[in-house]
């Protein structure tokens, strides 16, 4: 058993999965976790590292979900949190069904909030302990035909921000919160969204292995908020200064169904 243990959610494949091998390679006996059953073999892969690799299958938008990767840990104090876990649902807002996009809110949020709490409490208690987010630089710009999974990223884009705060101002400076903030990245995201069809759907993308390496880099510095590549920190600024009305048009030309370019 290794001296330390990290929580890495959404492991199965694309950032969360990187960010697994990452934690492993520097030595954390990990717990991975996500909601399909490729964990499973996640975690054999993992295991190339030789630290104690535990897959869990649970429904991360739910409390008892939550409740059930908490008892999994069987106790054991948590040195890092990677809460990872998320999807999203493209096409217009009136044409999704409401089991859909709450279920996008109650993983993107709730769920992620709940975990968040209940892991920091003992962190904030021990006075150590880093937390990762995966925000996303889609929280700075309106999403047409994304409007539920944009809404939820700028939701934890400003949470991130807010907590890491309110730690800094009681003085827990040694309980971090770092910010992920990924632009359009190369996993399964746009497929399980619905959006294969779409100019960002079909566009070349970042690569998760380095998403996740900067991410990860950051939060062993402590640091908190990180945008990973230059075309997404442009894109980021731009949205800061540009009019909601303009970006949300930017948005409808990357995100409107039928648009991918032949």
């Amino acid at each position: 058993m290794a001296e330390k243990f990290a929580i890495i959610t959404g492991a199965s494949t694309g950032i969360g999965f990187e960010l697994a091998h990452l934690a492993a390679a520097d030595g954390y006996d990990i717990l991975i976790v996500a909601n399909e059953p490729l964990i499973s073999s996640a975690g054999a892969d993992i295991q190339q590292h030789g630290v104690e690799v535990r897959s869990l299958e649970v429904d991360l938008s739910t409390f008892d979900g939550i409740d059930t990767l908490l008892a999994a840990t069987n106790g054991r104090p948590i040195d890092v949190l990677c809460a990872n876990a998320g999807h999203g649902l493209g096409h217009g807002f009136l044409d999704q069904s409401p089991t859909d996009w709450r279920h996008v809110i109650d993983t993107n949020v709730v769920g992620t909030l709940y975990l968040v709490q209940q892991v920091l409490k003992p962190m904030v208690a021990r006075g150590e302990g880093k937390v990762m987010l995966t925000g996303s630089i889609a929280g700075f710009m309106p999403g047409t035909y994304q409007a539920v999974y944009n809404g939820t990223k700028a939701f934890i884009d400003s949470f991130a921000d807010a907590l890491r705060a309110e730690l800094e101002n009681e003085g827990h400076d040694k309980v971090t919160i770092t910010n992920l903030m990924p632009g359009a990245t190369d996993t399964e995201f746009f497929d399980r969204a619905g959006m294969g069809d779409t100019n960002v759907g079909t566009a070349k993308k970042d690569d998760p292995a380095k998403v996740a390496k900067d991410g990860w880099t950051q939060m062993m510095k402590g640091g908190g908020d990180i945008v990973s590549g230059w075309k997404n920190k442009l894109q980021a600024a731009a949205a800061h200064v540009l009019p909601a009305g303009v970006t949300a048009s930017m948005h409808k030309g990357m995100a409107e169904p039928g648009s991918a370019k032949d």
